[in-house]
């Protein structure tokens, strides 16, 4: 009888650990998604301001007029 209600405690045991372990996978999942929401934010930012940086440096790239007197 020992033998069954030792074995029963350990089962009990394991499944409150997966338990535990499964609220903490969907914990994790969670904040993992979150990030990659605020990386992708971040990428399309960093994005549009390189090109906005590109847009204001292309008149400057080009070449100067030559002054009235040549």
């Amino acid at each position: 009888m020992s033998d069954l209600s030792d074995q029963s405690s350990r089962i009990d045991a394991l499944e409150v650990r997966v338990t535990h372990q499964d609220q903490t996978i969907t914990e994790l999942n969670d904040v993992i998604t979150a990030q990659w929401r605020k990386i992708d934010a971040l990428e399309r930012q960093v994005a549009r301001m390189r090109d906005e940086y590109q847009n204001m440096l292309a008149p400057r790239e080009l070449p100067e007029p030559p002054p009235p007197h040549y």
